[in-house]
């Protein structure tokens, strides 16, 4: 059966997947939304006994019902090849009492090349089985590990273009050498004068204008989305979701059907979404715990129904993390509120005129199944020295968060489930905040210095991606104030 897409802000009319994945963004301005959730079609005993691919196949024939087995297949064989540096793709390692699902073993090292790997594919594909001849524009913000995954996903592929917008001081060192060192003909990197939530208000901006859209289709080119926003990266977020709990059944650590808590170090709330979804398609998944860093309005608002970006953003040493407008909540909001697209599109639109929205008692209730808590800054350093030496596993700064929001949830609420943890990227992309934590004496070398350090602590070869950037030539140089993004775009593609 073909499962359509609509979006979370008018009863517009529903699209396939391929058109949802093509547009990324609705063009009332919602976000799609599967027209129903679908259940899991193979046992957990099956997939247990499946590898990362396979597993792939299983979750998303499920959602993008338009694509034939044969193109959903060579869409995933080129994803999750040779660039990952493990054949398992997402390895599940237990520290401590907590299961750490590592994503972060692809080309760039952090969760978003599991989607990213695959999200070009799925693009082209959808392309050609829609007949667009157009040359697709991706338009991407970041908060620091999209833009270099997305990068590396759309280089030189052919029939696309990406531009990349981020923070310019709101990125670690690494993570903005790994995006400004970026090859590939196609590629655009620009550092803007702001924050994350200005660099993504700024491409929804882009996005939602009517005058550039048409001098675009003129001149050969249409919009899409690399961010969590694009039902193509949250759809393959779900499935190590469903492949980290088989492979907990098919180790033995628990038993098939037993419940799992998920923690998830979140900012724009994709990754923990995509961790919902599998529960609803039948994942025994208990508590779906979502870690804040000290820009806690998620776990304000899991505390009191009342979302309120209207606050001081705060950059920390989880950057990606620095958000006060997590987009993809709009989609458990739209799904908790009836699938009521004209309650949905009030709440979005008081967000972006008064910054706040909160939700009715009756909608409160349906966020059950979710845990909110923070770490500060400090409680995040502790906890990465805390578990290297108990465990001598060494944790990046975002898995760090993730880690002291599950000991405030045990300590809070005496729940010994099995827990997973979403590990969301390699401690190599932040050396110096994870280095310093573990020892104040490393916080006077050098980058690369405290790399080779790093290399010798955790006993975990330097990933490629490292190696890379430590001789690579800077290729991309504009930085531009928030107002003049649009004049940016439109320089670029030479219109």
């Amino acid at each position: 059966m073909e499962l359509l897409y609509k979006s979370t802000r008018s009863n517009s009319e529903p699209v396939t997947a391929s058109k949802a994945i093509l547009k990324g963004l609705a063009e009332d301005g919602g976000l799609f939304v599967p027209m129903s959730l679908p259940k899991l079609d193979v046992s957990m005993e099956e997939l247990s006994k499946m590898d990362y691919k396979q597993t792939a196949y299983e979750v998303m024939k499920l959602f993008f019902t338009d694509f034939t087995e044969e193109e959903l297949k060579d869409c995933i064989n080129k994803a999750y090849d040779a660039k990952f540096d493990t054949t398992e793709i997402a390895p599940l390692v237990q520290a401590e009492d907590a299961y750490y699902l590592e994503l972060f073993h692809g080309a760039t090292i952090a969760f978003k090349d599991m989607a990213l790997s695959i999200l070009p594919h799925l693009m082209t594909t959808a392309a050609k089985k829609n007949g667009v001849k157009n040359e697709i524009v991706i338009l991407t913000a970041t908060s620091g590990d999209t833009g270099k995954a997305a990068l590396a996903g759309f280089a030189d592929v052919k029939g696309t273009r990406i531009i990349v917008f981020y923070p310019k001081n709101g990125v670690s060192a690494v993570q903005e050498k790994q995006m400004v060192t970026q090859k590939g003909d196609n590629t655009f990197v620009v550092g803007i004068q702001g924050n994350f939530d200005d660099a993504q208000s700024g491409v929804k901006s882009i996005f939602g204008d009517k005058e550039l859209a048409s001098v675009m289709e003129q001149s050969g080119f249409q919009f899409s989305s690399a961010n969590s926003i694009n039902i193509g990266r949250l759809v393959p977020q779900v499935v190590y979701y469903v492949y980290a709990y088989a492979k907990m059944v098919a180790k033995g650590v628990i038993s098939n059907g037993e419940e799992i808590n998920v923690v998830v170090p979140t900012g724009n709330f994709g990754n923990i979404l995509a961790a919902f979804y599998a529960k609803n398609m039948g994942v025994p998944i208990g508590k779906l715990i979502c870690a804040s860093n000290d820009n806690k309005v998620l776990y304000d608002f899991f505390q009191t129904g009342c979302y309120d970006k209207n606050r001081d953003f705060i950059l920390t040493s989880s950057p990606s993390m620095d958000i006060l407008i997590s987009s993809n909540l709009e989609r458990l909001i739209y799904r908790i509120a009836g699938n009521d697209d004209k309650k949905n599109a009030e709440f979005m639109a008081s967000l972006a005129s008064e910054g706040k929205y909160e939700v009715s008692e009756e909608m409160k209730v349906q966020l059950a199944d979710f845990y909110g808590n923070y770490a500060t800054e400090q409680e995040t350093a502790d906890v990465i020295k805390e578990v290297y030496e108990a465990a001598e596993y060494v944790l990046d700064t975002h898995t760090a968060v993730a880690a002291k929001v599950y000991k405030k949830y045990k300590a809070e609420t005496g729940d010994t489930k099995k827990t997973v943890i979403a590990s969301t990227a390699s401690p190599y992309k932040f050396a110096r905040s994870v280095m310093s934590a573990i020892d104040a004496k490393y916080q006077e070398m050098e980058d690369f210095d405290l790399i080779d350090e790093l290399t010798k602590l955790s006993k975990v070869p330097e990933p490629n991606a490292i190696k890379e950037i430590r001789s690579a030539e800077v290729v991309h140089d504009t930085v531009c104030e928030v107002d003049k993004m649009k004049d940016v775009v439109k320089k670029f593609l030479g219109i």
